[in-house]
């Protein structure tokens, strides 16, 4: 149970190659995988997960081993991103560039067709994040991360009352030092 089959040396190699692997992959096909998962996407990485397991694992099957390619994996990611923090330019270079989706109020069809993203997907996603109609929406952005980061063109209406009852309030409160004589 705890006896490694594989050397260790190959134990710590063999995540890191993989993870190596992926990242680029992932890279390469684009954040629509990180960004809304539709049930396809879903099976390819739930899939992807069960396919590398035995590349990471190998023939060793042992609570040692398994606990030493966690730790080589979560030892590698972390080195990496840490990294990648430190060095910005490269960061950009692996993780991308954002992509607009929206420009004041119009789809960019172009974009949209680069990330495989169709209009129904979008449509889901303003509506996800408060919006009915695309003419609402000055810009959406599609982040490397594969988050959708949406500017309104107007403040929504919760914003706008929001503001007028903070003005209101100090409207009262300046009334209300006045009549107080400046006492308060």
């Amino acid at each position: 149970m705890f006896v490694l089959m594989v050397p260790l040396a190959e134990k710590i190699l063999r995540p890191v190659v993989v993870y190596l692997a992926l990242v680029v992959l992932l890279r390469i096909f684009g954040k629509r995988e990180l960004a809304q998962l539709n049930p396809f996407d879903l099976v390819v990485l739930l899939s992807l997960s069960n396919t590398v397991q035995n590349a990471i694992i190998g023939n060793d099957n042992s609570v040692s081993g398994g606990l030493i390619g966690a730790f080589a994996l979560l030892g590698v990611n972390y080195l990496v991103v840490r990294f990648l923090f430190k060095h910005r330019r490269l960061d950009q270079i692996v993780e991308g560039k954002p992509t607009t989706l929206i420009e004041r109020g119009k789809v960019q069809n172009q974009n949209l067709a680069k990330e495989l993203l169709s209009h129904s997907e979008l449509m889901t996603v303003l509506h996800r994040q408060g919006f009915d109609d695309v003419d609402e929406v000055e810009q959406c952005v599609l982040e490397p991360s594969g988050t959708f980061a949406v500017k309104r063109k107007v403040p929504a209406q919760d914003d706008v009352q929001y503001a007028e009852l903070i003005r209101r309030l100090e409207h009262i409160d300046t009334r209300l030092t006045v009549l107080a004589g400046g006492k308060i």
